[in-house]
């Protein structure tokens, strides 16, 4: 039987985790509703939040999905030691062309104010797992690199990690960093396989390799036939196509997460049942 529970760093969490960005911007749910797909997801034996300072409305409130997220935390009666919060800074939101879109900000006194106030948001002295979001062209990677480092010397994060990062800023971490890195957090789905050859490093390593949109993300439309293959070993299993996704990309190495979005409760619940769902080799062969 497949094990729901591995070990990231310091802790030891479940494989699935809760991506928690649609819960907090264009398009998401009233807050109540929020709330309940969290409560919903930590019931059901989910032990990993993800979280990050740019996850709100472009043009609204900053930090609205780390106020939501210790909102849920507080309300929720179970044993809130048990689950790692990780969140993220080097991103924000803004407009181009009066779209909603996301731009970076790695300098140093960015990411060092930012990540206080990531803390004071989710109402915690240390943030678990404290994330370089994404490599800012306009600042050298070591310096951004550098100023999240001293967080963990100032107690502000009790671990790091980065994401969006190929093969050489990962080394860089690594330098930077030292054994305060515990993890990589990329996008990889049967949509996204670029980030294999990182998946495939960071696991050599035993840094923990985390899924971003690991089931293709619900913001640009999916070349839907990559999941052809997926929908047929579910029907087969009588189960639904995303767990046998999720359980997929758990295969690939033990050091691997999911972190799936969800709008509503059942979701959430439906990819908590990938971490204990077993696919065979044959299956894993035809799924590549």
């Amino acid at each position: 039987m497949a094990s729901s529970m591995r070990v990231l760093g310091p802790f030891t969490t479940t494989s699935v985790g809760l991506g928690c960005m649609g819960l907090s911007i264009e398009g998401k749910p009233d807050e109540q509703t929020g709330i309940e797909t969290i409560h919903t997801a930590l019931d059901a034996g989910c032990r990993q939040l993800d979280t990050a300072w740019a996850y709100y409305e472009s043009g609204g409130p900053e930090q609205t999905n780390e106020r939501l997220v210790r909102a849920a935390l507080e309300s929720w009666k179970g044993p809130r030691e048990e689950v790692l919060v990780a969140t993220k800074v080097g991103h924000y939101r803004n407009f181009t062309d009066g779209k909603p879109t996301w731009a970076v900000d790695g300098r140093p006194e960015s990411l060092i104010r930012h990540a206080k106030e990531s803390a004071q948001a989710l109402g915690v002295d240390t943030i678990d797992l404290l994330y370089f979001h994404r490599p800012d062209p306009q600042v050298p990677y070591r310096e951004s690199l550098e100023a999240m480092e001293s967080l963990v010397q100032e107690g502000v994060a009790r671990t790091l990690g980065v994401s969006n990062a190929n093969r050489e800023q990962i080394d860089m971490a690594r330098e930077v960093m030292g054994g305060d890195l515990v993890a990589v957090q990329n996008q990889f789905s049967p949509t996204f396989t670029s980030s294999r050859d990182e998946l495939e490093y960071v696991s050599d390593l035993g840094l923990a390799f985390v899924c971003w949109s690991p089931l293709g993300g619900f913001r640009k439309a999916k070349d839907e036939t990559k999941y052809d293959l997926f929908r047929k070993v579910a029907e087969d299993r009588g189960v639904s196509y995303q767990s046998v996704v999720l359980a997929w990309e758990l295969a690939k190495s033990e050091h691997v997460f999911v972190i799936p979005g969800a709008h509503r409760a059942s979701t959430i619940v439906d990819s908590l049942t990938a971490a204990r769902l077993e696919l065979s080799p044959e299956e894993l062969a035809v799924l590549g």
